[in-house]
């Protein structure tokens, strides 16, 4: 089956987001994410609050859906990694939303959901 991602290149393609709501995990106020998109292939940088330096990495799996793997050193020297799988939808006025049911692999335990808001360029 043949996927079209340009939606999801024209949704994350060099945009930055920020924590909606996260009540389960490390990332919160003051951490941002950034994508970059090429074909399927997504990556992506986060850092701010508990968040000293992030990665992900990932791919399309549909019109408006993906995954990811990610990494991160917090401020308190942990080193942790998990998986992830998102939505990837508009608001109401017209933003992009993220929303993810995620998971450690590695460094931690648990998982959750959370909720991300595009943020407006400058």
């Amino acid at each position: 089956m043949h996927l079209s991602f340009s939606q999801i290149t024209e949704r994350l393609h060099n945009r930055r987001f920020a924590v909606a709501t996260n009540t389960q995990g490390l990332s919160g106020a003051g951490t941002v994410f950034h994508y970059q998109v090429d074909g399927d292939a997504i990556s992506g940088t986060y850092q701010g609050g508990r968040i000293r330096s992030g990665q992900q990495v990932g791919r399309v799996t549909g019109p408006d859906t993906i995954e990811l793997l990610y990494q991160c050193l917090t401020t308190d020297g942990e080193l942790l990694a998990g998986w992830s799988r998102g939505i990837v939808s508009v608001d109401e006025a017209g933003r992009t939303t993220l929303s993810f049911v995620w998971g450690w692999l590695s460094g931690a335990t648990g998982g959750g959901e959370s909720h991300y808001v595009e943020l407006a360029s400058n």
